[in-house]
């Protein structure tokens, strides 16, 4: 028995509630809408110049026109299907369904300026233009924003929590807890700055980009000025030199942004697994949930594995989708038409990972008593300090030991030196009185430096 028909891709399956909202704008509806919307606005364009004797189109008709470009709902894509069954060509049938409405409102004498002079990229690339930048700007943007306010929470928690510090896995000088997110914040927001800066390019200049048919249709309009105005009304930056296609490189400046950003949250995702592992961060168990199938006892940090895979691949796809489309060969090839339609794709697995990393981030809380007990279990980690103190003495004549770092890798390197140890030695060192009060007064935990105070540079 064979099942009725099923979505393949688990972002249009399992993970669509987290998804969903980019299907506003990178789905195949979504990319018709805008072409539609551009159609239409193309149209109104060329009558209120009053090109080839047509007069301005009727307020109240412009109005309802727009008003329909702006509606587009199932039955413009019910539509749309049935003119491409026979058109075999997307944008055609765009044009076909506009030609329609225009004859339906009484606008049929200026049906022959519905695509005027544009090859179909002419309205692809802003239709591209446009519904990227609204995916990025009015969802991605606000999921990522939910990450870093959760992160900010983390900061302000652990500003002045001590913490041991890890360098290779292996204990090292204390930090804070909030100071170490903080270092996330900080990547995440240069780069999140990096996505909201790219300026989406467009052109509208013809076949091969040459404004030929243009030039033909009416030798005395200035094309590239009214291509200019057009484009930037729709607030996009024009392109004056292009193939046939817009040649992408805003596109890969984005996509490359976006990847960065996620290997970013990727390295989150693996630091706090690993403070989960370590205990440094406990989990809040959630209402009727199951950590594993056998094992009753546990909670599992699934919000973290799940957004690591999926920035895996999400950024696997954005880096190809980087690296294609900036190339196309001569003056235009369809290799961008399908390669553009798995935008949606990788925009969705980076979404999903931020979905999952704010709420992880909410599911999450600091755990100050294991904090405090690794850092009571290190004293070792006072011998940087130890032997830099001992340094500066030596440099201002108030000590004559030789070689202070032998000295403390032959006390500390591979063993556990407890308290009364550290101070014993501390106390026989040949040094000023003040430095080695200072070193009898330090503990794991007073050993952060000014890591509290480094987080305020986030503000």
């Amino acid at each position: 028995m064979s099942l009725p028909p099923q979505p393949i891709s688990p972002l249009d399956g399992r993970y669509r509630p987290a998804v969903e909202a980019l299907g506003e704008h990178l789905s195949e509806a979504g990319l018709n809408r805008a072409r539609v919307h551009i159609e239409v606005e193309w149209l109104l364009f060329l009558t209120e110049h009053r090109l080839f004797g047509t007069e301005p189109v009727d307020a109240e008709q412009a109005r309802a026109l727009r008003q329909w470009a702006d509606d587009f709902g199932q039955p413009e894509i019910d539509r749309l299907a049935d003119l491409e069954a026979t058109t075999r060509h997307d944008v055609k049938a765009v044009e076909y369904l506009v030609r329609e409405r225009l004859a339906a409102q009484g606008l049929g004498a200026v049906a022959e300026l519905t695509h005027f002079a544009c090859t179909s990229e002419d309205v692809n690339n802003l239709a591209y233009a446009l519904t990227i930048r609204a995916a990025v700007h009015e969802v991605w943007l606000p999921r990522l924003r939910d990450v870093l306010d959760g992160l900010r929470g983390l900061v302000a928690v652990g500003r002045d929590l001590p913490m041991l510090a890890r360098t290779h896995g292996q204990p090292a000088t204390p930090t804070t807890i909030g100071k170490e997110f903080a270092v996330f914040v900080a990547r995440a927001e240069r780069v999140r700055d990096r996505v909201q800066g790219v300026v989406p390019l467009a052109k509208f200049s013809g076949a091969t980009g040459t404004f030929a048919a243009h030039l033909a249709a009416d030798p005395d309009a200035d094309w590239p000025a009214l291509s200019r105005e057009f484009v930037t009304r729709l607030g996009l930056a024009w392109n004056p030199l292009t193939t046939q296609i817009e040649s992408h490189d805003w596109q890969a400046e984005l996509f490359q942004a976006i990847a960065h950003e996620n290997r970013i949250l990727h390295n989150l995702c693996t630091d706090v697994w690993t403070y989960i592992s370590l205990g440094y961060l406990t989990q809040v168990p959630q209402e009727g949930a199951t950590g594993s199938s056998t094992m009753p006892h546990k909670v599992n940090p699934i919000r973290f594995e799940n957004a690591e895979a999926n920035l895996e691949l999400s950024s696997a796809l954005l880096d190809s989708l980087a690296a294609t489309l900036v190339t196309s060969r001569l003056q235009r090839d369809l290799t961008d038409s399908t390669t553009q339609r798995n935008i949606g794709v990788a925009l969705g697995h980076s979404l999903l990972a931020l979905d999952n990393l704010a709420r992880g981030l909410g599911e999450v809380a600091v755990a100050p008593e294991v904090l405090a007990a690794d850092l009571d279990a290190n004293w070792e980690v006072l011998a940087e300090a130890i032997q830099t103190v001992i340094r500066a003495e030596v440099t201002a004549g108030r000590s004559s030991i030789a070689d202070p770092y032998a000295l403390l890798k032959e006390l500390t390197r591979g063993k556990r030196v407890g308290p009364d140890e550290l101070r014993a030695f501390v106390t026989g060192l040949d040094i000023g009185e003040d430095a080695k009060r200072r070193l009898l007064e330090l503990t794991p935990s007073g050993y952060t430096g000014l890591a509290a105070e480094l987080t305020g540079y986030l503000d």
